[in-house]
């Protein structure tokens, strides 16, 4: 069958116009891509991210870019919406941000940190769906900041200021040691030690979340509770000590006291036997037994001064360990004990402020159980020697 030139022509060129259609329906539905990233990827700042294809994807029903939010490293950045947008140029504004609903993703992102900053594959989704193609992976990922260089810098100065500050100053000083006579290098207080650990690991926590998360409510219950714990301790040890030495020093003054006047009281008494005649008997036994029973009280005070008196060496340190861990008698288990639990509870405070950038919060048991610990403490503080 010939089919007439004119129809074939008429044919070709239909073919072709159906041809361009598909092409243009096609480049019509093309997913979008994120081609750039434009700003510092960092909690707070404002980042521009261009979309290939952004405004035919926005015709479509369906489609928001309202509700478009990023993707960094595969994990959507829930409520973190455009502040601004413009199809025109394909591009969206975005302002990260930690909130309620996305927590956990930034915890993921910005926890266990290794360096100031870390690459990371970066898109965007319209929340609830599947991220758009991106070229920023590989050797094209954006550096997420985790700690700013210029607070970075200020904040570790700081703290290094403070911490060698409190060292220097709990070597040199009584900052950190027992009460006593100045000029000594007294022995370091457990109790005053124990406050200095938990303020300096809260202080040094509490900075580094801030430089993270920008969050500056970071303190819990539980934290307090310890703080307070650890607080009353030291009081605590203070004020048994206090007590322990005005003691002392009363019955040491009342003691010397009556010493000097028993000390004259013999003397006059071995006088007066001196005086006596053979003959008054009656009167001599009387002395003699009044001699007999001041020169016994006397035996007892002598007896009883040096054990008031300061035991030798008390107020000089050997040392951080023995001091924190040992009094009069020696080695004590129930400062051994208070110390160890100081360092586990340090330990899990350190764990939680590195992996999940918060403060721990310490259950009701747990403070209880140092409670008993420190409790403990006190209660062998009374019958320690000074």
């Amino acid at each position: 069958m010939n089919i007439p030139r004119s129809l074939r022509a008429a044919l070709c060129a239909v073919g072709i116009l159906l041809s361009l259609a598909a092409r243009v329906a096609a480049q019509t539905t093309a997913e979008p891509r994120v081609t750039a990233l434009t700003g510092h990827l960092e909690l707070g700042y404002d980042i521009r991210v261009t979309i290939a294809g952004l405004a035919a994807w926005a015709a479509q029903p369906g489609n928001d870019v309202g509700r478009l939010v990023p993707v960094i490293n595969g994990r959507a950045i829930r409520g973190c919406y455009p502040i601004e947008q413009d199809l025109a140029d394909g591009t969206v504004n975005f302002r990260p941000q930690i909130l309620p609903q996305n927590r956990d993703v930034w915890v993921d992102l910005l926890g266990e940190p290794k360096s100031r900053t870390k690459a990371v594959a970066f898109s965007v989704e319209q929340e609830d769906r599947s991220p758009f193609a991106t070229a920023l992976t590989g050797k094209a990922s954006p550096q997420l900041t985790v700690i700013s260089g210029v607070y970075g810098a200020i904040a570790l100065v700081l703290v290094a200021l403070i911490g060698t500050t409190c060292v220097w100053l709990g070597q040199r000083t009584g900052l950190l040691r027992d009460a006593g006579p100045a000029g000594q290098l007294r022995p370091y207080n457990l109790g005053r030690c124990q406050m200095a650990f938990w303020f300096l690991l809260t202080f040094v926590s509490y900075i580094v979340i801030w430089l993270i998360t920008d969050a500056a409510d970071t303190i819990t219950p539980g934290l307090l509770g310890l703080m307070g714990i650890s607080a009353t301790t030291a009081l605590g040890e203070v004020f048994i000590d206090a007590n322990k030495d005005a003691t002392a020093d009363t019955q040491r003054q009342a003691l010397s006291a009556e010493r000097q006047a028993l000390a004259q009281a013999v003397s006059e008494t071995e006088a007066k036997l001196a005086t006596f005649a053979d003959d008054a008997v009656g009167a001599r036994s009387d002395s003699t037994r009044q001699l007999t029973e001041q020169r016994t009280r006397l035996a007892q005070i002598d007896a009883q001064l040096p054990a008031l008196a300061p035991t030798p060496g008390a107020n000089v340190s050997g040392g951080f360990l023995v001091d924190i861990l040992s009094d009069a008698q020696g080695y004590s288990f129930h400062r051994f004990q208070i110390v160890a639990w100081t360092l586990a509870l340090g330990l899990v405070f350190l764990s939680s402020v590195y992996n999940s950038l918060a403060m721990p919060e310490f259950s009701a048991t747990m403070l209880g159980l140092m409670g008993m610990s420190a409790g403990t403490y006190i209660g062998f503080k009374f019958p320690e020697k000074r």
